[in-house]
């Protein structure tokens, strides 16, 4: 039914239908489910290319098992937004999966991208490296790899818990902004490096003219990115002094 499981014979109508070459919307179409449950089931399990269906139901029925075995009762469990604020948790869920997905999409890691949708859809915006593990169900090590990333993107920042000997990881309004201009700042770079190699090879050269080109594309394009992300700054600041 098209609000229950995904069933194996599904699943492999999905991965045949990835391999005709068919859209997310036609396969929908054909199992009679909403376009975003395939969505997240192909994106959850490896990407279009990578999709397998008896690994995906054999995946999938780990997880079950393994919830199963860790009720949201559990002391281990670190608190999820679901159930908050009466929300629906199967809603909840739903959001955090496609958010996933999304981040996936952009190029992180799927662990990386967990943690992120983690700290954005908790209430606080800040988890300690203990609770991500705890409601990620991964291990710490994992958890470190991520925040590691993150941090280096600009995309979280690291805070001392007051008067305990950890870390917390926060996420803010002003998160995308850094990491923004941090690709901005990377842009710019790699504006730098292609210009100067443009010169080492020779601008009146082939391979001269195509390095000057991707100097002036990243240029450009960093500039342009910088720009943008003051205008909103200076536009989300008078939106948030005037009164509704």
């Amino acid at each position: 039914m098209p609000g229950g499981r995904l069933t194996h014979h599904e699943r492999l109508e999905i991965a045949k239908g990835l391999g005709d070459g068919l859209s997310y919307t036609d396969i929908a179409g054909g199992l009679g489910r909403p376009i975003s449950t395939v969505t997240r089931e192909v994106s959850r399990n490896g990407g279009p290319a990578a999709y397998r269906a008896d690994a995906a139901h054999h995946a999938t029925t780990g997880r079950a098992r393994r919830r199963k075995q860790s009720p949201a009762g559990s002391p281990t469990a670190a608190p999820s937004a679901g159930g908050a604020h009466g929300r629906d948790p199967e809603a909840v869920l739903e959001l955090e999966e496609q958010f996933t997905a999304m981040m996936v999409g952009t190029g992180l890691p799927r662990m990386t991208a967990r943690v992120l949708t983690c700290l954005y859809v908790t209430d606080g915006g800040s988890l300690t490296a203990t609770e991500l593990a705890q409601r990620l169900q991964v291990s710490p090590a994992s958890v470190s790899k991520a925040v590691g990333e993150l941090e280096q993107q600009e995309l979280i920042r690291r805070e001392r818990d007051p008067g305990r000997r950890r870390d917390r990881y926060v996420i803010d309004a002003d998160a995308w902004f850094r990491g923004w201009m941090a690709s901005a700042r990377q842009n710019a770079m790699l504006a730098d490096f292609a210009l100067r190699g443009a010169e080492v090879l020779g601008t009146a050269t082939p391979a001269g003219t195509r390095m000057q080109d991707i100097g002036h594309f990243f240029e450009h394009v960093g500039r342009t990115m910088i720009q943008a992300a003051e205008e909103w700054r200076q536009a989300d600041a008078e939106r948030r002094s005037t009164p509704d």
